[in-house]
Order: C-alpha cells, then sequence, then structure tokens
C-alpha cells in the first residue's frame, strides 16, 4: 500500500523511517565523491605533473562545475523529472564517468570527471530535497533529521576519502594490485559503490509515497496532465551533450572565470523573478535564504582548502604518525573531518534538541555566526603548525588533525543547518531550485577556495620546503582572521534576518 505524504510526515520519535533509505544511498554516493574529491589534486600535480599553483586553480574549476550543477539539476527536477528520476539519472552518470576513469586515468582524466560533474548535480540537491519533505513546515524535529543525514554522508565521506587516496598511493592494499594499476582501482571503486547506492534506492523508494514523483501539470479543468516524455527525454540528450562542454571548460581554467561571472548574475534574475511571482511572506522569507547563501560563498571559500592547499600541505609538510599509528597524512587531511562529523553530529543534534525543549535554541542565524567562529579558531590552529615544524619543513599530524577538530565544529554549526533552512525557507514549487542555489553557492565557495589556495602556492624559486610551510600558514593565519569577522557580522545582524524569516527558526 502506497503511503500518503501525511501519514510519512506523522511519524513518532525524533526520525522517521524513510530517513534510513536516504542515509544509505547518500553515505555510498559520498564515498564516490569524497573518493574522486580526495584524488583530484594529488593526481594532478603527482601523476599528471601539472605546476602545484595550477592544479589548484584546474581543482576549483571541477569542484566549481560539480556544486554549479546542482543548480541545474534541482532546476530539471522541480520542472521535469522529479527528485527521484534526476537522482537515478545522475547516479549512472557518477558510473560512467568512473569507469571511464578505472579504465585510463591519465589518458581520459577530464572526461570522466566531466561525466561525474553533471551526475551528482543531478544526484546531490534532490535527495536532500527529499530529506526535507519528509517533515512538516516548521516541524522542530527537522535539524535533527538533517543532522543524522549529515552523519550518513560523513560516513561516506570518511571511509571514500581515506580508503580511495591510500589506495592511489600504494598505502593500503599494495600487496594485492600492481603498482601500475592502483589508481585504476582507486577510480573503480568510485563505480563500484555507486552501484550500491542506486541499487539500495531503487528497493526503497516504494517507502517515500508521492516523495520525489514526477511532477504533473495542472491544467484549466483542474485536472493533473503527465510531463510530456519529449520533455524527459530531451533532459537526457541534452545532459549528455553538455559532456564536452564541460570537458572543455575544466581542461581550461579561464573557462571557468567566464563562466562563474556569468552564472551567478544570471541565476539571481532568475531567483528576483521567481520572488516577483510569490506573496510578500514569502518574498521575505527568499531575502532570508539568500543572506545565508552569500555567507555560505566566503564560509566554503576558506573551509575548502582541504581538496586543494590543504591536500599539498599534507603530502609535502605532514608526518605520517598520528598518535602512535602510521597514518596517510592525505588519508587524514580528507577524511578526518568525516569522523569527526560522525562523532560529533549526534552530540550537536541532541544539544539543539535539548536547547528546543527550554526554548532556549540559538536562532538560524546565530549557528552561522558560531560555525565562523570555529572555522576562524581551527585555521589559527593550522597556523600554529608552524610552531612544531622541524628544518625539513615537517610538522605534527597531531596538531593538523586537532586543527580538523574545530573547523568540523564550525561545519556541524552550518553545513546540515543549511540544508535544512533552504527547505524551510523555500516555497513549494522552488525546492529544488533553492536546494541548487545553495549549492551553487558552494560553487563559488570551491572556486573562491581554489584561487586562494594557488595564491599560496606560488613561494620563491629556490626556497625550502620550511619556507613553503611558512608561506601556507600565514595564509591560514589570514583566512582564520576573515572567518572570525564574519562570524561577528553574522551574530550583529541576526535580528533583522530573524525578522525576515518570520516564524522560521
Amino acid at each position: 500500500m502506497n503511503l500518503t505524504l501525511e501519514q510519512i510526515q506523522d511519524f513518532k520519535g525524533k526520525y522517521p523511517k524513510q530517513i534510513w533509505s536516504l542515509f544509505f544511498s547518500e553515505m555510498w554516493e559520498r564515498f564516490c565523491f569524497y573518493g574522486m574529491r580526495g584524488m583530484l589534486t594529488f593526481f594532478m600535480v603527482y601523476e599528471l605533473l601539472m605546476k602545484k599553483d595550477d592544479a589548484q586553480l584546474q581543482y576549483a574549476a571541477t569542484q566549481a562545475f560539480v556544486y554549479a550543477f546542482t543548480f541545474v539539476g534541482g532546476l530539471f527536477s522541480d520542472k521535469i523529472l522529479g527528485f527521484r528520476k534526476s537522482l537515478f539519472w545522475g547516479g549512472l552518470l557518477m558510473i560512467v564517468g568512473s569507469l571511464i576513469l578505472a579504465f585510463n586515468p591519465h589518458q581520459f582524466f577530464f572526461l570522466g570527471i566531466s561525466f561525474t560533474i553533471i551526475g551528482t548535480g543531478f544526484f546531490k540537491p534532490n535527495i536532500s530535497s527529499m530529506v526535507g519533505q519528509l517533515y512538516k513546515p516548521n516541524d522542530h524535529r527537522t535539524d535533527a533529521g538533517f543532522s543524522l543525514f549529515y552523519a550518513g554522508i560523513n560516513i561516506g565521506a570518511l571511509i571514500g576519502g581515506y580508503v580511495c587516496i591510500a589506495i592511489g598511493t600504494g598505502d593500503m592494499f599494495s600487496r594485492f594490485i600492481p603498482e601500475n594499476k592502483r589508481w585504476n582501482v582507486a577510480f573503480g571503486l568510485a563505480a563500484i559503490v555507486m552501484v550500491i547506492s542506486l541499487v539500495n534506492f531503487i528497493f526503497t523508494q516504494k517507502k517515500l509515497g508521492p516523495i520525489g514523483l514526477q511532477p504533473t501539470k495542472l491544467l484549466a479543468d483542474g485536472s493533473f496532465q503527465n510531463i510530456e516524455k519529449w520533455k524527459e527525454y530531451g533532459t537526457y540528450v541534452i545532459t549528455l551533450a553538455l559532456v564536452p562542454v564541460i570537458m572543455m571548460m575544466v581542461s581550461v581554467p579561464k573557462y571557468t572565470n567566464y563562466f562563474m561571472w556569468t552564472i551567478g548574475p544570471l541565476t539571481l534574475l532568475y531567483l528576483f523573478y521567481e520572488m516577483s511571482l510569490v506573496n510578500k511572506a514569502e518574498r521575505n522569507k527568499l531575502w532570508a535564504a539568500l543572506v545565508f547563501i552569500v555567507f555560505s560563498i566566503f564560509f566554503w571559500g576558506i573551509y575548502e582548502q582541504s581538496g586543494g592547499s590543504l591536500s599539498i600541505f599534507a603530502a609535502e609538510h605532514l608526518s605520517h604518525k598520528l598518535l602512535f599509528f602510521n597514518a596517510n597524512p592525505n588519508g587524514i587531511n580528507n577524511s578526518g573531518g568525516a569522523f569527526f562529523v560522525i562523532v560529533f553530529a549526534f552530540v550537536f543534534s541532541f544539544i539543539w534538541l535539548w536547547l528546543s525543549k527550554r526554548n532556549k535554541e540559538p536562532n538560524t542565524i546565530i549557528k552561522f555566526g558560531l560555525g565562523f567562529i570555529f572555522l576562524g579558531l581551527g585555521y589559527y590552529v593550522l597556523f600554529a603548525t608552524k610552531f612544531f615544524a622541524n628544518l625539513q619543513g615537517v610538522t605534527s599530524l597531531n596538531i593538523f588533525t586537532i586543527a580538523l577538530l574545530v573547523i568540523t565544529f564550525g561545519e556541524l554549526c552550518l553545513s546540515p543547518i543549511g540544508l535544512s533552512i533552504m527547505t524551510k525557507l523555500s516555497t513549494e514549487k522552488l525546492q529544488g531550485m533553492m536546494m541548487g542555489m545553495w549549492f551553487l553557492a558552494s560553487a563559488y565557495g570551491q572556486y573562491v577556495a581554489g584561487i586562494i589556495g594557488a595564491s599560496m602556492a606560488t613561494t620563491k624559486e629556490g626556497s625550502s620546503n620550511l619556507d613553503a610551510l611558512y608561506t601556507y600558514t600565514e595564509g591560514y593565519k589570514q583566512l582564520g582572521l576573515y572567518s572570525l569577522i564574519a562570524g561577528v557580522v553574522l551574530i550583529l545582524i541576526s535580528p533583522l534576518v530573524k525578522k525576515l524569516m518570520q516564524e522560521v527558526r
């Protein structure tokens, strides 16, 4: 028997049972995504032999398009495919991209990446939107649900982020994998887990009732009509035709500059158009959502050094000793934050619920401000690694890991709450688009992160490894300061934004 939306949302306890199905599909997709993400800069610098600053700009271009396409995926989902078909189509494209990379990553690197970019754009925003629809509007348990969902994201990120790079560099399973096939296996593993993700979704989607089904058109006589098949098939054809375009744009960073300077203004104009069609109360909520989106660009621009400058920092400036164990520094860089999210996501979820029951829970804008403050403090810890460096420019992996812990506290204050607030502030017909805009802001954050990272990678010719470490840590100090300033500004303007949000917390 198919469940109604009311039956799904009328659940007892903290979490709807459907969230677990989405949890596992997202977990394996994030294994694929973070496994890939953790390999990109390292692979470009040490396998494709790119210059460090060029590789970081290339990484920024790749990640910017990944998140920019979440807006496109959200838009097609709202208008044509629905959440479920968008998710499945995106997953198929990610599998194809991973298989191409597994076949020959050195020769077909940008082709494989282009498939995964478009695939992620269709997959990521739509599964998050389905989580939001499991809850009634203004259900105080929504933040806790997204925190749980975010833990699932990070289980996948933890495993994929460590295992893929460790296999590629020969730190795992080197006895069983020939040296010339390590990167093939690492990229191929991403394809395998995406198959698991889609199979899980196929067998569990019947529990979702009407959530995520293809949209219908309301006719003048009050009846509903299905979306024309040519529009659905046209969407598939168009996205495949975009693969060579994306391949060209990510392989030449200047094209990314043109794209980023174009897509942002166009997206804002479209949002303003949609805002003109709604009433004042809904418009004010969308203005509040825009405040969160703009500040999130600054957050991710600072936070997302992990895939760029911190990848090189880990490879060249970190020891291999974590407490009493040998560890792959880049594996820790890729997965350490995810580990701390898993450990502390339930703690933060409990704190928000505990404060909510006592009417003391800070509003979302205050949480955002706290996210920036923790982020800034974490980057000051990264700066402090310079005081533990030896003359060879190698510093403590333990101090680096503490920095990841503090930064993760900032992430837990902002990212899961950000997903939740987009669903709360969006109108019913703009759920996918607003979720896409949230990830588009991440695209700009990635773009900014690459520019910042590239600027830190340019040391003078003849400089020592210790000099390079000092250059990086001074850059992290500046990022910490900017983050603290942004956090204070957010807290100061919180009354104004709260007024725009109205009853939403």
